[in-house]
């Protein structure tokens, strides 16, 4: 949830980019941290292994303005998308506010979509979250490749809520910032039915 400062007067706000390995996530977080204004962004942490695989997960703060006298500051987080690391993926989505799908578009990763979805729901609700009441929004990644599956394939096996959807390219940028700014509008609209 949410972590509101009164006497500092700031919001800050958890986002998680959640999906299969290789689906582009820490690809995501980088390119926005190329293209933030230093001013905006905090460090970007990342714990890889050897082969640039995320471990446990990357962290990138950013101030993004001010929200009637609040600054607001949101934490983006990936989780490692490679099976064996389910206990990470649960304590990362600890107190998370939204989170990215972030899909691989390849017809060789539709079974591992699938089932990174099923996790996802399956960590939300250990958390104590309702998975159909999360803000969340898909991004089918990876559109510049060859072979990939259709979106509306992909919106099929993967969009059941009907949140949000973005195609995208994360290594070019394409869709990135659309993603993130709907996943980020959806938050701010959930906190004011919240805090009302």
């Amino acid at each position: 949830m949410s972590f509101i400062n009164y006497s500092s007067r700031e919001i800050n706000c958890k986002v998680v980019y959640y999906g299969p390995g290789l689906c582009g996530k820490t690809t995501n977080l980088q390119y926005i941290y190329r293209r933030m204004n230093p001013e905006t962004r905090g460090r970007m942490i990342s714990l890889a292994t050897e082969t640039e695989r995320t471990l446990f997960f990357d962290f990138l703060p950013l101030s993004l303005g001010e929200v009637r006298g609040f600054k607001t500051r949101f934490h983006l987080y990936t989780v490692p998308g490679q099976v064996f690391y389910d206990a990470s993926r649960r304590l990362i989505l600890r107190g998370v506010d939204g989170v990215v799908f972030c899909a691989d578009s390849q017809l060789t990763r539709v079974d591992a979509n699938v089932e990174s979805m099923e996790n996802l729901r399956v960590n939300l609700g250990d958390q104590g979250y309702n998975p159909d009441k999360v803000p969340m929004v898909i991004q089918y990644n990876k559109r510049d490749l060859p072979g990939i599956a259709s979106v509306s394939e992909l919106h099929a096996l993967l969009n059941l809520r009907n949140v949000p959807e973005f195609e995208a390219s994360a290594t070019t940028g394409v869709g990135v910032f659309e993603t993130l700014k709907s996943v980020i509008k959806l938050i701010l609209i959930d906190m004011k039915k919240t805090t009302r």
